[in-house]
């Protein structure tokens, strides 16, 4: 959807005047009508589905289901018990079949015997593929043997704010005990591994009484004889803390931040976290968070560190906190720097304290959520993705202070262990597996006339990269098609859009205020509004005239000047899309080719100012790229036919022919040279000029 200047400003401002109520209560979702003639195999991804998808029940890919059901075994025809369990990776909302390990239930109980106590836990790990049943490909997860040991059916284990916050208090235990009388367990801290599943495994049998289980600092696990019974209770148990907490919460009446602050802080952070590796942004906000934010209390609280693991991995073990007055003072520059510095320095201190001669290298000590009191949360992360998961995990953290301070004392995990998970040898590995990312992870394009064709495939391009891409255009109904269009096949993370008149001083401005918003600032301004017209110069209107410079210079110039102000401290690429006729001049087209002239111009004076601070600008000029195009689609493409004695269907064609390499040049022709001048091929390239005609002699640059 386009944003507009309201919509930007709710995205950082509450919207009730106070949050006392901090969580809602999840309702059941089960549907017998849908779940009835479902196997237990496909009863199980219904409940998780129906479980992932309410955040009040469990964060973004947090948590896992389980289910022991009948299998044949293919290589003896008898029937076995299948441990079905939701495997590494994943989220429990989107996961599909294919998303579960299954392994024989006898053999992950037999490894019990070649257990040689906590100090050799990760080679359990190592040993679960050997249980794999039916040559699954799934890898199995750490909390594999937490499932295993469990004497029940179906069991849930899962991450709901509520419960966390129960966790997270130093009064646990009793809270425990108080709230749910007696009929759920408790076990304290102890990271996930063969040993806790055979520690949950003696107690709930020891507890035939237990409904459930909390697990001091991670969450809770429900267990069930039949899958609507797993479900059903672990919607009423999460309800009952919920309602706990809700009943003696305190309302906070939440500051109400200043755009320019906001704006402000997010592109001197991202400059200053984006030294090494750029970094996009994600903005978190609603009345709970900014409750959250707005008690100093409870962000001390928070400073002390995450309390559950799913957390911290996604956010680093603690946030970097910032007073907002200091960030709009004339030494907010040193302030930032200062209070990154610090950060750098504890999370370098905490990794030497706690480092084992084993353990990992230091990775990135930047902090990856920023909370500004009275103001805002962010997200950093070098991937548009991560940076939405951490922001999502920001307000699961903020959730389970506040409900935790409501119950009783916040309490974090230990730093060490802490540091033992993240940087634990089986996460190293996870690490290691992923994808190399794509050429433009962590770039932010800004492209002008995206509604059009060439602009749409240099989106498509950009996004296949992996970049983040601001897409605007005066066409607001084609606008929206080409968005709706590029969601199909990308994430709609990676794609936003603004509705703006690209000669509109206050509209461009407005526009690069959203994409800072959007994702924290811009690497790439691809400037490609366009129009067209012809007309002999004795005919030549000065409103046309001015139409094609406002369009075709001024258009060029602010967009610049806007992309220039946000690059500087981190350098950046601007290709400007221009045409043959800026060095090729046609016959009646003077209005025209001296705006696309001047444009050309303008792109080597911003080459000269722009080196020193790494900007690289540079050009592309197209000829009669007709398909997709709205320039093509007009008056335009009958004047230049007439101007050839030609009907409007054998323009295409006389062009190809006119060419010296006799071929058509289409939108991702010229796409493939704008995202090579964008990207780091062209790195030690400005000032450049790369035509993409099919070969015109009168448009040679020598």
């Amino acid at each position: 959807m386009s944003l507009s200047q309201d919509a930007l400003i709710g995205r950082i401002q509450s919207g009730p005047k106070s949050a006392g109520l901090i969580f809602n209560r999840p309702a059941s979702r089960w549907d017998d009508a849908v779940a009835v003639g479902m196997d237990e195999a496909e009863l199980l991804l219904y409940r998780s589905n129906l479980l992932g998808s309410d955040l009040s029940v469990t964060n973004f890919g947090g948590g896992n289901t389980s289910a022991k059901v009948a299998g044949v075994d293919p290589l003896t025809g008898e029937t076995v018990e299948v441990l079905w369990v939701k495997g590494s990776g994943g989220d429990l909302g989107s996961m599909k079949a294919d998303g579960f390990a299954t392994l024989y239930l006898d053999r992950v109980r037999g490894l019990e015997r070649l257990y040689r106590g906590r100090a050799h836990e990760d080679e359990m790990v190592g040993l679960l593929p050997h249980c794999t049943f039916g040559l699954n490909p799934r890898p199995a997860s750490i909390d594999t043997p937490l499932h295993a040991f469990i004497p029940y059916k179906h069991v849930d284990h899962l991450h709901p704010d509520s419960v966390v916050a129960l966790a997270a208090t130093i009064e646990s235990e009793a809270l425990t005990q108080e709230i749910y009388k007696g009929e759920v367990g408790w076990i304290g801290w102890q990271r996930p591994g063969f040993d806790l599943g055979l520690r949950i495994g003696e107690a709930v049998r020891a507890h035939p009484h237990w409904r459930g289980l909390v697990l001091e600092g991670h969450g809770l696990f429900c267990w069930g004889d039949t899958a609507r019974d797993c479900y059903d209770t672990s919607i009423a148990l999460i309800g009952i803390a919920t309602d706990a907490i809700n009943a003696r919460a305190q309302a906070v009446t939440p500051a109400i931040p200043e755009q320019g602050v906001v704006l402000k802080a997010i592109t001197a952070l991202r400059t200053e976290l984006s030294r090494s590796t750029l970094k996009v942004c994600e903005i978190i906000s609603g009345a709970d968070l900014q409750a959250f934010l707005s008690s100093p209390a409870l962000l001390l609280e928070a400073a002390k560190g995450a309390a559950c693991p799913d957390h911290f991995l996604r956010t680093k073990p603690w946030p970097l906190i910032l007073d907002p007055e200091p960030l709009q003072g004339e030494g907010a520059g040193d302030y930032l720097k200062g209070a990154v510095e610090a950060y750098r320095d504890r999370y370098r201190a905490y990794h030497t304290r706690c480092r084992h001669p084993d353990s990992p290298a230091l990775r990135d000590p930047d902090p990856v959520v920023v909370l500004i009191r009275d103001t805002c949360a962010l997200a950093f992360a070098p991937d548009r993705t991560a940076a939405r998961i951490a922001g999502e995990y920001v307000r699961n953290a903020a959730n389970v202070v506040r409900g935790a301070v409501a119950l009783g004392h916040y309490q974090a995990l230990a730093e060490q262990e802490m540091f033992d998970i993240e940087y634990w040898a089986l996460e190293e590995a996870k690490l290691k597996r992923q994808p190399k990312p794509g050429p433009f992870v962590g770039q932010v394009a800004y492209i002008t006339g995206a509604a059009g064709g060439i602009g749409r495939a240099v989106a498509e391009q950009i996004l296949a990269g992996g970049g983040c891409v601001m897409l605007t255009d005066i066409d607001e109904v084609r606008l929206e098609t080409v968005r709706a269009d590029l969601m199909r096949s990308h994430r709609a993370d990676l794609i936003r859009t603004f509705v703006n008149d690209v000669a509109d001083e206050a509209a461009v401005r407005a526009s690069f205020d959203a994409c800072v918003l959007a994702f924290g600032g811009i690497d790439i301004l691809v400037a490609n509004a366009g129009i067209a017209s012809a007309a002999a110069i004795s005919e030549t209107t000065l409103d046309l005239w001015q139409a094609n410079f406002r369009v075709l210079a001024e258009g060029y110039f602010l967009p610049s000047r806007e992309a220039f102000r946000l690059m500087k401290p981190l350098g950046g690429a601007i290709v400007f899309v221009a045409s043959k006729n800026a060095l090729a001049a046609s016959a009646n087209t003077a209005a025209y080719s001296a705006a696309k002239a001047a444009e050309l111009q303008l792109a080597r004076v911003l080459a000269l100012e722009g080196a020193p601070h790494g900007i690289r600008v540079n050009v592309v000029n197209p000829d009669a790229v007709l398909q997709g195009s709205s320039i093509w689609t007009g008056e335009w493409r009958q004047q230049r036919a007439a101007a050839y004695n030609l009907k409007d269907d054998e323009l295409e064609e006389f062009y190809r022919l006119r060419s010296l390499l006799k071929r058509s040049v289409l939108p991702q022709d010229v796409a493939e040279a704008v995202v090579f001048l964008a990207g780091a091929g062209a790195a030690k390239s400005t000032g450049n000029i790369l035509n993409v005609d099919a070969g015109n002699a009168a448009a040679f640059t020598r």
